[in-house]
């Protein structure tokens, strides 16, 4: 009996198949027995594929026996936040009102997934409603930080960290509204995207009107979520916002030298632990000292933008479960009713007038950005904090004034066709990682894929998730994914 060595990343699968040095039913069935050994730890899955991700493995082998090309993520198992609806499969979304809801479709982004080869083995856990920075809900429970057990892994898409960090799955999907990728990414120390609004068709809405919501990937390496974005980008008339022609990626070599990049280490207005803030100029460090130049700016914004953020969510969530408070009030998370109720008070003038507010912020935002690549600013203004905390834990001023809050992700939602990754940063002296986030131009996703890729080769990350990968490994009789 010998433990699984490090599960390959998606690039290598995918080139491992295509050379035949890979097994697609190895592969598989060394993810799902991850996934079995991670959820008794730290349960990040509402639902875990054996049998079918086996036979999906089975089938994808056999058209490759039949002389078949290889698909661009052939082979390649993933995870799929239980927000996002599965055909046949309960879809929740982590709230005990819908817990006999099956999915009545394939959104765009799983059928092009699919299509493209890869294989579904799990779904990830979600807060009601994705309300939460917090992965915990009436229905699942809480799911805890590899990192620190004790710890949250962040949210909306806590399930997804995990699965990533742990080496279930090299990625995950996930949505995001206010950070929802980019909050579990930075406390779990992956990779998530923002891509801009639109690069990937959003349908599992009631509304294709939406402004803050995105799907977007978590993964351990750039090149990784590079594969997924020319997997899952380009329109489709699901959604009537989705972009006709998405920007390129480029595959080339960074070129730090030709950036001229933008600093802001608070915003503006947040309270910024000692840490982070320490990890986040390590990296502006590195940046600059591989050429690029570094300028630190005054955005102009204040506290008011995130309130205006909330109050949209607020009405936002209002919307979505109006029609099921009367017979489920009783089994629904009271700090996401506190959300709900807040969303019903507001009256529809007010309510429009929120947008008034988001055009100054990217008004102030453009004329602040003028000449510069992108922004950089840390991803969250904390380490992970507690399972127990709660969000009203982060939604006050100090009494300087500054935001002493939690992730400083929300506020790129309300000007959504920004682009904006976070990569990870670094590590506080209790072990728990930190990130940097990437805001890039207005459907400039390319930039900021660059600029990722780039802190990606100056910093490296990898050595920090190994260990991680190494305490969720099982100890079974299964040959490593290499067969040669």
């Amino acid at each position: 009996m010998a433990s699984l060595t490090p599960p390959l990343d998606a690039v290598s699968i995918v080139s491992g198949v295509a050379s035949g040095e890979v097994c697609i039913e190895v592969v598989i069935k060394n993810s799902l027995a991850r996934c079995d050994l991670v959820q008794d730890a730290l349960n990040p899955f509402t639902a875990i594929y054996h049998d079918e991700a086996r036979q999906k493995a089975q089938l994808a082998a056999a058209r490759l026996k039949q002389g078949q090309p290889p698909r661009p993520l052939e082979g390649v198992p993933v995870a799929i936040k239980e927000f996002t609806p599965l055909l046949g499969k309960p879809t929740s979304r982590g709230s005990a009102a819908l817990k006999d809801q099956l999915g009545d479709h394939n959104p765009v982004i799983v059928q092009r997934l699919e299509a493209a080869g890869a294989i579904i083995v799990a779904r990830t856990t979600t807060p009601e409603f994705a309300h939460s920075s917090f992965t915990r809900s009436p229905l699942f429970g809480h799911t805890r930080n590899p990192f620190d057990e004790s710890r949250t892994p962040g949210g909306s898409s806590g399930g997804g960290g995990v699965a990533v960090a742990t080496g279930c799955v090299p990625l995950a999907e996930g949505t995001d509204m206010g950070g929802s990728v980019r909050i579990p990414a930075a406390l779990c120390g992956v990779i998530g995207l923002k891509p801009s609004l639109g690069r990937i068709p959003m349908d599992i809405l009631p509304t294709v009107f939406d402004t803050i919501s995105h799907f977007g990937p978590l993964g351990r390496t750039m090149a990784d979520i590079r594969l997924f974005m020319e997997v899952v980008s380009g329109p489709d008339d699901a959604d009537i916002l989705s972009q006709m022609h998405p920007t390129p990626l480029s595959n080339d070599a960074p070129d730090p030298k030709s950036w001229r990049l933008a600093i802001s280490p608070d915003l503006g207005f947040f309270a910024v632990d000692p840490e982070v803030a320490a990890q986040f100029n390590a990296a502006v460090a590195a940046l600059e000292s591989a050429g690029a130049t570094i300028e630190e700016i005054d955005l102009g914004w204040s506290p008011h933008i995130v309130d205006t953020w909330y109050d949209y969510w607020c009405v936002y969530l209002a919307a979505a479960v109006e029609d099921l408070l009367a017979d489920h009030r009783h089994e629904m998370d009271p700090d996401f009713l506190a959300l709900v109720d807040r969303g019903l008070a507001m009256s529809a003038v007010s309510f429009r007038r929120l947008d008034d507010i988001r055009t100054k912020q990217w008004q102030n935002f453009t004329k602040a950005m003028t000449g510069f690549d992108a922004l950089l600013c840390p991803t969250m203004a904390l380490p992970a904090p507690l399972l127990e905390g709660r969000e009203d834990d982060y939604t006050k001023l100090g009494d300087d004034g500054r935001l002493e809050g939690l992730d400083m992700t929300c506020v790129f939602n309300s000007i959504g066709q920004c682009p904006a990754l976070t990569v990870p940063s670094g590590l506080t002296a209790a072990g728990l990682p930190t990130g940097i986030q990437i805001i890039g131009q207005r459907f400039d996703d390319a930039a900021v894929i660059s600029i990722g890729t780039a802190l990606e080769e100056l910093r490296g990350w990898q050595s920090s998730l190994d260990r991680i990968i190494a305490r969720f490994t099982p100890q079974l009789d299964l040959q490593h994914e290499r067969t040669k």
